[in-house]
Protein backbone atom coordinates (compact mmCIF):
# COMPACT_ATOMS: atom_id res chain seq x y z
CA UNK A 1 0.00 0.00 0.00
CA UNK A 2 1.26 3.46 -0.83
CA UNK A 3 0.54 6.18 1.68
CA UNK A 4 1.97 9.45 2.95
CA UNK A 5 5.27 7.85 3.90
CA UNK A 6 6.07 6.35 0.49
CA UNK A 7 8.70 9.01 -0.27
CA UNK A 8 10.63 7.97 2.86
CA UNK A 9 10.81 4.24 2.07
CA UNK A 10 14.34 2.84 2.03
CA UNK A 11 15.92 6.08 3.20
CA UNK A 12 17.74 6.67 6.48
CA UNK A 13 15.33 8.57 8.72
CA UNK A 14 14.78 9.73 12.27
CA UNK A 15 11.21 9.18 13.49
CA UNK A 16 10.12 11.51 16.28
CA UNK A 17 7.82 9.24 18.30
CA UNK A 18 5.49 10.44 21.08
CA UNK A 19 3.59 8.34 23.60
CA UNK A 20 2.18 9.94 26.72
CA UNK A 21 4.87 12.21 28.19
CA UNK A 22 7.65 10.28 26.44
CA UNK A 23 9.24 11.68 23.28
CA UNK A 24 12.02 9.69 21.61
CA UNK A 25 13.89 9.79 18.30
CA UNK A 26 14.19 6.43 16.52
CA UNK A 27 16.88 6.09 13.88
CA UNK A 28 16.62 3.59 11.03
CA UNK A 29 15.16 2.94 7.55
CA UNK A 30 11.47 2.79 6.73
CA UNK A 31 10.79 -0.52 5.03
CA UNK A 32 6.97 -0.91 5.02
CA UNK A 33 3.70 0.91 5.57
CA UNK A 34 0.17 -0.26 6.37
CA UNK A 35 -2.97 1.75 7.06
CA UNK A 36 -2.09 2.05 10.76
CA UNK A 37 1.63 1.44 11.14
CA UNK A 38 5.16 1.89 9.82
CA UNK A 39 7.92 -0.72 9.90
CA UNK A 40 11.29 0.74 10.84
CA UNK A 41 14.48 -1.29 10.35
CA UNK A 42 16.72 -0.34 13.25
CA UNK A 43 19.50 -2.80 12.43
CA UNK A 44 20.09 -5.58 9.92
CA UNK A 45 17.94 -8.06 11.81
CA UNK A 46 15.63 -5.87 13.91
CA UNK A 47 12.42 -4.40 12.51
CA UNK A 48 9.99 -2.47 14.72
CA UNK A 49 6.36 -1.63 13.95
CA UNK A 50 5.32 1.88 15.06
CA UNK A 51 1.72 3.12 15.06
CA UNK A 52 1.36 6.13 12.76
CA UNK A 53 -0.60 7.93 15.47
CA UNK A 54 2.61 7.96 17.56
CA UNK A 55 4.77 9.60 14.86
CA UNK A 56 5.15 13.35 15.41
CA UNK A 57 7.73 13.94 12.65
CA UNK A 58 10.02 12.29 10.10
CA UNK A 59 13.41 13.74 9.18
CA UNK A 60 16.29 12.71 6.97
CA UNK A 61 19.09 11.10 8.94
CA UNK A 62 22.33 12.58 7.73
CA UNK A 63 25.22 10.23 8.51
CA UNK A 64 28.21 11.82 10.19
CA UNK A 65 31.63 10.42 9.35
CA UNK A 66 34.48 10.99 11.74
CA UNK A 67 37.98 10.89 10.31
CA UNK A 68 41.05 10.49 12.50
Amino acid sequence: MEGGYAVWMGQPVILRVVTGNLRVPLRGRLVAETNDSLRLRISDSWDVDIFKSMVAAVEHDVPVFVLN
